[in-house]
């Protein structure tokens, strides 16, 4: 243990890297804007200072490694002032648009504006000016409100690997954008939105589609679907003050047919028939000597990084549509038919917890003779919005049960809210195809908790399958690496964002993969 002095108290901390983290640990919360827990410090935005009882100097204690004896002050009057005078020069060339701005309830720096007591513009600047990039049908991008802080750049590159976009420019002319400073739209950026998650402002957001949406449902020739990932309902939540991780599908479904929707559908359904399709792909592929490996195709974010990092593994990917697309198309041929509706007048919204799924949509082939299978898309950020400008607050509603046109879903899709939940549910569909009886430990757990990389090794009835999940989609990369050096692998799980889908880009500001 390690003894350190913090606002004339003392402590017993466990070692860590930085002063920060043991700040965190006896839990005083010191605001940072360009710190990733998890990756290495960069110390850029100074703005959490703290100061040094030795000497009196002022140091960034995201960066600053912890000793044994220190003595610092998180919040004197030197470190208030340094803060709020870094606010301060921030604002200088803001646009003052917080009334219309999205990030409005949740901006950071509006937060630390107000924590700080920043009454006004403390220093005069020329207001920051740069056309939006509006030509992502995932991403929405305003250089006006970049702050510079680098996250984006970081999460991007460290945590994806596909760095998309970086520092442009030197001195105060520097700016954050894709290659050449051209749209997002023709960059290399997959559309996974982990930009948007981590940034602090209202510089990266998704392309919004609510007032799609609103005008569908206010259109009475128009019968209007909805389909909820399982991510979402055990997410929302905690929007409105629920413990992470309880699932509220039951309330979300009352919720969404208060709102207007004629239908109500769960696309943990449509999660089963991917199961059911991947794991039959995957037996075929390994008994009649296919492609191998078979890589999971129902994160968009994936596909685009294969299609356009690894294109030699293209025909490695499964045929199998998402299912957030599969019940798309399900909706729009047997349901429609089976209700007599036709399919041009039907709207169907998903609600995912991913950006790229606004992408994926809008993808060619996901549009048969003009009429997509998915009509709009709106992440759960989109929805906890929908759900305020409807006046519908979760915690009083009385739970329904989801539309089952096609049957009652298996826990199977639930568990794709997760990393692994694909791997698992796959292998034991392919386990009962293989042998005809279920597997006598259906919980996989060596595919399952929230390690980059997972591997195991399983014997169905004398088919050996070996299969590895990974989550983040540099950790998928270094996979891909080694099967190209000859690693022997039959099936690859992967997820775009952290933790998979409870991490997407498109979830709550504040969700934690870790406590759910």
């Amino acid at each position: 243990m390690i003894r350190i002095t913090v606002n004339s108290r003392e402590y017993e901390v466990s070692p860590h890297d930085t002063l920060l983290e043991a700040l965190g640990e006896i839990g005083i919360s010191v605001p940072t804007l360009c710190h990733l827990k998890g990756l290495t410090p960069s110390g850029a935005c100074r703005m959490c200072v703290v100061e040094n009882e030795a000497n009196g100097a002022l140091v960034p204690s995201c960066a600053w490694p912890l000793t044994d004896g220190m003595k610092i002050k998180t919040h004197s009057g030197k470190v208030l002032a340094a803060r709020k005078t870094i606010v301060e020069l921030l604002l200088a060339n803001h646009p003052d648009d917080c009334l219309y701005c999205r990030r409005r309830t949740d901006c950071e720096l509006l937060g630390l504006s107000s924590s700080l007591g920043v009454e006004g513009r403390g220093v005069k600047g020329k207001v920051a000016s740069g056309v939006k990039d509006l030509a992502s049908p995932a991403i929405i991008r305003d250089p006006a409100k970049c702050i510079l802080c680098g996250r984006c750049v970081r999460v991007c590159e460290e945590i994806q690997g596909v760095s998309a976009i970086d520092f442009i420019g030197r001195g105060a002319g520097t700016v954050v954008g894709a290659a050449f400073n051209d749209s997002l739209n023709i960059s290399s950026c997959i559309n996974c939105g982990q930009c948007v998650r981590v940034c602090p402002t209202g510089a990266l957001m998704e392309n919004p589609q609510i007032a799609r949406v609103l005008a569908a449902l206010a259109d009475p020739e128009l019968t209007v679907v909805a389909q909820h990932a399982p991510a979402v309902s055990v997410t929302v939540g905690e929007l409105w003050g629920a413990a992470p991780g309880e699932d509220l599908q039951g309330v979300l479904t009352a919720a969404l047919r208060q709102i207007g929707f004629d239908r109500v559908f769960d696309t943990s359904f449509a999660a089963d028939l991917t199961i059911m399709e991947e794991a039959s792909e995957l037996v075929h592929r390994i008994k009649s000597g296919g492609r191998l490996p078979m890589m999971t195709s129902c994160s968009p974010g994936w596909v685009t990084f294969v299609e356009q990092f690894y294109p030699e593994f293209i025909p490695g990917l499964s045929s199998c549509k998402s299912p957030q697309q599969m019940l798309g198309a399900l909706v729009k041929s047997v349901w429609s038919e089976r209700e007599g509706v036709d399919p041009r007048h039907i709207y169907h919204v998903a609600i995912m917890p991913c950006t790229a799924k606004k992408f994926e949509a809008s993808r060619p082939e996901m549009v048969t003779e003009g009429m997509a299978d998915i009509d709009a898309v709106l992440t759960t950020r989109e929805l906890a919005e929908l759900l305020r400008i409807s006046g519908i607050d979760l915690k009083r509603l009385t739970p329904e049960t989801s539309d089952t046109p096609f049957g009652e879903r298996s826990s199977a899709g639930k568990l794709f809210g997760a990393t692994g939940g694909v791997m698992e549910a796959a292998l034991r569909t392919a386990h009962f195809m293989v042998t005809g009886r279920n597997m006598a430990r259906p919980i996989v757990t060596e595919v399952r908790d929230l390690q980059g990389v997972k591997e195991a090794s399983l014997d169905l009835d004398g088919l050996t399958v070996k299969v590895a999940v990974a989550h983040g989609l540099k950790n998928a990369a270094r996979i891909l690496d080694q099967v190209r050096q000859g690693r022997e692998l039959h099936f690859l799980e992967v997820m775009t964002c952290p933790g998979g889908c409870i991490g997407g880009g498109g979830q709550p500001y504040a969700t934690d993969p870790e406590a759910i």
